[in-house]
């Protein structure tokens, strides 16, 4: 018995799965067995084309394929290589268990290349189960990013079953270099974005809207905007993930994977991702789910990036108070009947929002249609416990003519660096906004006339633990922003300004 190593997912982790194959006397048929799918039954007949087109002659025996572990469902035609090649080597007495082969069969015998094979690849490597793996030629570009793999890339079938022959004297492709962009090292290696596609000069005027996009750039702060209907609060949340933090490689190969997830082609730059779902958007589409296999949702897409809600009290009452555990947790479940699977949601949460249905509540030129019972239906749906998971709450100002553009996002871009730079130097493994209670009494240190301004404030606006704490945090990010060691009271007062009221 021949066995060679393929994979499929379980869940959003991939899952080793061998590949075994049998030759036995009895009445000449093929069998694939092991909760194989629709796309790998239908392999039998693409493999049966793609060995004959390629002088190979099937033997007058029984032909059994073994999917192991065999209670596991397995999905994706990358599995045609692998059958392919354990029915044309059965009868060699190499042993080939140590390879990982992967590629989509043509019915001349051509390889080709399969879109879930970048996040199946990675997720092997993370587990540090892989290390041969046949893959097209065409995928190498992207796959040979992933590190630690020895990547043998083929075109046809012949010339994987040439390789195996010969796997002795194999040699790997050799690995693409690195990131094409700016990088600098701390604890890690980091890389910088340097193509600002939509520029913060394009808004105009909004100091403290952009003062408060700044501070949460810099310490990953969750923020909602509020205003009338085009004073830039979509333009504020779309130009802030150009001056988001940079990425360190690990980070790059996983928003890779989440772009193959949603069927984009990965880019490798350092860019972080946003995602923008529509107020329509069902529960399943927003948090991930399915009857039968749970897919990623928006929230997962967004990990490491941007989830925005525009038009935020639009949004379902049960999405919005199912939205208080990532918030929170930084990750989400789904359980389904055949399926529970916990990803990570670990993002910055951008909302947009009018002041009134009508939106001409703070317009000074408009007249506002609302009533006050309309106004508070209207704000009543958002809970306090949602709120409480907003670091910076922002009233943005009417738009005039005489509104200027200040910074620009390369300018806004460098100060957070620098701000990166000084949490890294102090020993710091999280955005500060994401700081553990024990990392807040390490790292959050008070003047006595800031100490004494929150002791105040907490009483006077009755604060709760989780709003002392937040405050605490954003303090910390613009002391940060101002390069100072200890949180003073002016930072804490501007900490206090942000808060919701």
């Amino acid at each position: 018995m021949k066995k060679i190593s393929c994979a499929t997912y379980e869940g959003l982790d991939a899952k080793v799965v061998y590949v075994e194959s049998t030759l036995t006397k009895g009445l000449p048929s093929f069998t694939v067995v092991g909760m194989a799918s629709t796309s790998i039954t239908e392999s039998k007949e693409r493999v049966k084309s793609a060995l004959l087109s390629n002088e190979f002659s099937f033997p007058p025996k029984r032909i059994t394929l073994s999917l192991v572990p065999s209670d596991i469902k397995k999905d994706g035609s990358h599995f045609d290589l692998s059958i392919a090649l354990m029915i044309a080597l059965n009868q060699q007495e190499d042993d080939f268990s140590e390879w990982f082969a992967f590629g989509e069969l043509g019915l001349d015998g051509a390889i080709r290349e399969n879109n879930h094979l970048y996040p199946l690849l990675l997720s092997l490597a993370n587990q540090g189960v892989l290390n041969k793996a046949i893959v097209p030629y065409d995928s190498l570009e992207k796959l040979s990013k992933i590190p630690n793999i020895e990547f043998y890339a083929v075109k046809t079938l012949n010339e994987a079953i040439d390789l195996l022959k010969s796997q002795d004297t194999a040699s790997p492709n050799i690995p693409q270099s690195d990131f094409d962009c700016p990088s600098y090292t701390l604890d890690k290696k980091y890389y910088v974005n340097t193509h600002y596609n939509e520029d913060f000069l394009d808004v105009k005027g909004q100091e403290l809207a952009k003062r408060a996009a700044l501070i949460s750039a810099c310490g990953f702060h969750n923020i909602l905007l509020e205003g009338s209907p085009g004073c830039g609060k979509s333009m504020i949340a779309q130009r802030l993930r150009y001056i988001l933090p940079p990425l360190n490689k690990e980070e790059i190969l996983d928003i890779a994977k989440l772009d193959s997830l949603e069927g984009k082609n990965p880019e490798f730059k350092p860019l972080r991702n946003f995602t923008s779902p529509h107020h329509t958007s069902t529960s399943a589409s927003i948090f991930g789910g399915g009857s039968f296999k749970a897919k990623i949702g928006e929230v997962g897409l967004a990990n490491g990036g941007i989830l925005f809600f525009d038009e935020l009290p639009h949004f379902s009452k049960s999405i919005l108070e199912a939205l208080r555990e990532p918030l929170q947790d930084a990750k989400i479940r789904i359980s389904r009947v055949n399926s529970k699977i916990e990803y990570p949601a670990d993002f910055l949460f951008v909302g947009a929002m009018n002041p009134c249905p009508c939106g001409n509540l703070l317009n000074e030129n408009l007249e506002c249609r609302c009533n006050e019972l309309d106004i508070q239906r209207y704000k009543n749906k958002l809970s306090d416990p949602f709120l409480e998971r907003i670091d910076l709450n922002v009233v943005m100002s009417n738009v005039s003519p005489t509104d200027k553009a200040s910074l620009s996002s390369k300018q806004m871009h460098q100060k957070v660096i620098d701000v990166h730079h000084i949490i890294k130097k102090r020993g710091q493994k999280k955005f500060t906004a994401k700081l553990s209670d024990s990392d807040i009494d390490k790292f959050c240190i008070t003047s006595d006339e800031a100490k004494l301004v929150l002791e105040l404030a907490t009483t006077n606006f009755t604060l709760s633990f989780r709003s002392i704490k937040k405050v605490l945090k954003v303090s910390r990010t613009i002391a940060d922003i101002e390069s100072s060691e200890l949180i003073e009271k002016r930072h804490v007062l501007e900490a206090l300004s942000y808060r919701k009221r």
